[in-house]
């Protein structure tokens, strides 16, 4: 039972004050754990075709 006052816009407009809260959470932990050094790139070498003249190596002979 509601008690007044409450209204699906107030609860809609918490929700996304809440959301938007929580991302700029995330991406503030990521800022600070990136400047302590806690962060690493895991690709290597490996994870990148081979280019010629800037241009992507294809495999395929099509």
């Amino acid at each position: 039972m509601r008690t007044g006052g409450e209204t699906d816009s107030n609860h809609m407009k918490v929700s996304a004050a809440m959301t938007v809260l929580l991302l700029l959470l995330l991406l503030l932990s990521l800022v600070v754990a990136s400047a302590a050094g806690l962060t690493a790139d895991s690709r290597d070498s490996a994870d990148w075709k081979p280019t010629d003249d800037g241009r992507r190596w294809n495999s395929r002979t099509c």
